[in-house]
């Protein structure tokens, strides 16, 4: 079993993993099925015309996430890792004047958003919250092909098969690949560890390294920080009104402007690593609600808690440097690997809970980690913090990654701290195991209502507004 530290952070845009990174790489991978020409087709007949409908929380909040601009970036042969935020918005409208798009390598396509991308709200496709489908018609508008893709959180995209074959094995994990440690929980984990004599660290390095060399590892994990860190130095340096129309004020620039001011004056401020944190957090999440470039940390709705307490540690503790850096975001990957494999990151699948839970569960393990702590109180740490987040539903208001979702990220981040303080002040006994605390926010996700999972038909969605 395993799941590589870069399946959970992926670098992209926002404002959200399952509903703007996974439309997009399926509308790009639904491009190259059509290259491959690998399904039937009448003798002679050309591909002329491309269409999408987007289902179930995809359709819901679908305009607040962009979901339907990362469906057009798609088509027009853009990926998540790789398209300019800064001109995105030009390429959609420019095919929404042309009508057509033509991806490197195709030829060029009849495609008006207004009409071939549909937002269907009356017809959930029954695989996942999060469906969508895309058509491929000749110039007499037959059918030629049809797929359907699931977008299954943090990035990650499968087709109607792929989802079939998964949940037969009871797994999402990646296929094929053997691992010297292959922990598919954490009390797996553990016993490799005891036995091993390694940290969660280093047993995860090992099993990156069986499919890259180390320098490829660590360059790709500097990348992934390197990343975060940008984020959160734009988010720090940018002020005004966030996209969306709920008029929100971007926030971090302004306070960070005021803890640099008390940070001068040597003015005593007992909350402020708290302070630290959540301004860190609000910056990432504020560049994300705009479209920025972030890290999938499990996803992009959590993306500001991991990096946020890792720039905290390296605010606050002396000791931190490289190689921590490093240790840190591999333990966080095992503990999320282990989150993923067993319940969900995705918000339209168990609610907020999977999305800033997890975040929090994992940066609460880094941090423990780097602070000298042994498997067991990283263990520990990743309980608590998911524990304190076991129930929490994912309402967005007008369906934007904004109101509640900036703020949890923030106080994501101060209870993986508290978590891992907790933890490291004990020897890693506890009451409840990671494992069933993972367990109970899969089963609570499933006895959640839908309402209150990432369709913005409850909870803060409707009340805001409402009052």
């Amino acid at each position: 079993m395993f799941l590589s530290v870069f399946d959970l952070f992926k670098i992209g845009i926002g404002p959200s993993s399952s509903h703007t990174m996974g439309p997009m790489t399926a509308a790009r991978r639904f491009l190259d099925e059509i290259l491959a020409g690998d399904w039937p087709r009448p003798a002679g007949a050309k591909v002329d015309r491309i269409g999408a409908s987007l289902h179930g929380s995809l359709a819901y909040t679908g305009i607040g996430h962009g979901s339907d601009r990362a469906v057009v970036l798609g088509l027009a042969g853009e990926t998540p890792q790789t398209v300019d935020p800064d001109l995105a918005d030009g390429i959609v409208a420019g095919i929404a004047t042309e009508k057509r798009i033509a991806p490197p390598g195709h030829p060029t396509y009849r495609f008006d958003p207004a009409t071939d991308l549909v937002l269907d709200r009356k017809t959930p496709l029954t695989g996942h919250a999060n469906g969508m489908a895309f058509y491929a018609y000749d110039a007499g508008d037959r059918l030629l092909l049809k797929r359907i893709y699931y977008s299954i959180g943090g990035g990650f995209v499968v087709s109607e098969e792929e989802l079939q074959r998964m949940k037969a094995k009871g797994s999402v994990t990646t296929e094929g690949k053997k691992v010297p440690y292959p922990f598919k929980n954490a009390v797996e984990m553990l016993k490799m560890a005891a036995k091993s004599g390694l940290s969660i660290a280093e047993m995860k390095r090992v099993n990156e390294e069986t499919q890259m060399s180390r320098e490829e590892l660590d360059a790709g994990l500097d990348a992934i920080w390197g990343a975060m860190k940008g984020c959160i130095d734009r988010g720090l340096s940018q002020d005004g009104i966030m996209p969306g129309g709920l008029k929100v004020r971007r926030r971090a620039r302004q306070l960070h402007d005021k803890l640099q001011e008390q940070w001068q004056q040597n003015r005593p401020n007992p909350l402020l690593a708290n302070d630290w944190l959540s301004i860190y957090a609000m910056a990432v999440n504020e560049e994300n609600a705009a479209g920025g470039r972030v890290v999938t940390a499990p996803t992009n709705g959590a993306a500001g808690t991991l990096p946020a307490v890792l720039r905290y540690w390296l605010h606050f503790h002396p000791e931190a440097d490289q190689p921590s850096i490093r240790d840190f975001l591999l333990t966080a990957a095992a503990v999320g690997g282990i989150i993923k494999s067993n319940a969900s990151i995705s918000g339209a699948e168990v609610g907020c809970q999977g999305e800033v839970g997890s975040a929090s569960a994992m940066a609460a393990a880094g941090l423990c980690a780097v602070m000298g702590g042994t498997p067991e109180q990283v263990e520990n740490a990743a309980e608590i913090a998911l524990e304190h987040h076991l129930g929490m539903t994912c309402d967005p208001v007008a369906g934007l990654v904004q109101v509640p979702c900036i703020e949890r990220n923030a106080l994501g981040a101060v209870k993986a701290v508290t978590a891992a303080s907790l933890a490291i002040k004990g020897d890693g006994t506890h009451f409840v195991p990671l494992d069933a605390a993972i367990e109970t926010m899969r089963q609570t996700g499933l006895d959640m209502n839908e309402k209150y999972k990432e369709t913005s038909l409850g909870g803060l969605a409707v009340n805001v507004v409402e009052c």
